[in-house]
């Protein structure tokens, strides 16, 4: 009688208990791009300022025991990583937006979080990344033809030897690579999270949003095209998910720093923007300006970063990888996480 009664007591408190995070599915989150998104903030730079009493104040919420936080409700896929998510996610010796990024996740959501990233450095939306719907660029394919054929041929003559001539299915393979890349990592890790990270076995994932942070390779005569193939890209996203109402962060383009956008960054980052304008995207996307966030003191060094001795302190980089800067990277990718949960908030 007593063992029954311990049952029913111990059923009714388990009944009064709140859904456990443990029954909710995966918060699933992808990261694409190029190399902005791999993340260009060297490790060495973020374990200074983490430390350094003018600059810690930032990282300390990244921070426990003199340490950097290393998540237990938060995970990572990256090409050939994975695991739980700290600093060194971004190309090698480096971290990016998603430090940030899936530090908030993880804070808001009672639930894991898997962050999923795509990105390949040097990578253009115009080409690499383009999508099925946006179609071929017929003159760009025929004169890159041209331009492989006469290669081949030069060093065929060159070196005696015969070499088939490229075909223009040939030079079409390249196209929307990328795209199709992205696309099979997501169904890769949807299909074998399980083996991938253990501590999700069991669990389901929900896919609740993309991020976008990319478009430097277009600036240099594509930029006029970057609008048309942007919304292309969200839409063929949408579809080949099978998730229409997938949440869309667009982190626009902003090496510009505090200094007005000219040429070809203005027009892609101005066409980044009107995403925001597309009916058919409203309230379901967010494309923000990252080039307010710039980390002036790097913005101000750069300049002479070589006659610097406190540049290492400082920046990591060249200005088209936003110096480099832990700061800036991480201002991006907490503005990032906003955004989105803006728009999640905002589809409930």
């Amino acid at each position: 009688m007593i063992r029954i009664l311990t049952v029913l007591v111990a059923g009714c408190l388990l009944a009064d208990l709140p859904v456990h995070a443990a029954d909710k599915p995966v918060k699933v989150f992808i990261l694409a791009g190029q190399s902005n998104m791999e993340g260009k903030a060297r490790n060495s730079l973020l374990d200074y300022q983490a430390t350094d009493a003018k600059t810690k104040d930032l990282f300390a919420h990244l921070r426990k025991d003199d340490k950097w936080v290393v998540r237990d409700d938060v995970f990572i896929k990256f090409l050939d990583r994975k695991g739980p998510l700290t600093v060194g996610y971004g190309s090698p010796g480096c971290t990016g937006v998603e430090l940030e990024f899936g530090t908030a996740m993880g804070n808001h959501f009672d639930q894991p979080v898997l962050l999923i990233k795509a990105a390949w450095g040097g990578h253009s939306l115009y080409k690499l990344f383009r999508s099925p719907s946006a179609g071929f660029p017929d003159a760009m394919l025929q004169k890159e033809l041209e331009e492989a054929q006469k290669r081949v041929k030069q060093d065929n003559e060159k070196n005696n030897k015969n070499a088939p001539q490229p075909t223009l299915e040939d030079i079409k393979k390249d196209y929307g690579s990328s795209y199709r890349n992205m696309l099979a990592e997501v169904k890769n890790v949807q299909e074998n999270y399980g083996k991938l990270l253990p501590e999700l076995e069991g669990k389901t994932l929900e896919l609740a949003g993309l991020v976008w942070f990319q478009g430097f390779n277009d600036i240099f005569g594509a930029q006029d095209e970057y609008a048309s193939n942007m919304q292309h890209f969200i839409r063929d996203v949408h579809k080949d998910l099978n998730a229409p109402k997938l949440p869309f962060v667009i982190g626009a383009l902003g090496q510009n720093g505090s200094k007005p956008a000219t040429g070809g960054m203005l027009t892609v980052r101005e066409a980044q923007l009107s995403m925001n304008e597309v009916p058919e995207f409203k309230g379901n996307l967010k494309a923000f300006p990252v080039d307010v966030l710039v980390d002036k003191a790097a913005e101000a060094m750069f300049p002479n970063w070589q006659k610097e001795p406190e540049w290492a302190h400082t920046g990591s980089d060249r200005p088209y990888h936003y110096y480099g800067s832990a700061i800036w990277f991480n201002r991006i990718g907490k503005a990032m996480a906003d955004a989105m949960l803006e728009l999640m908030n905002n589809s409930k």
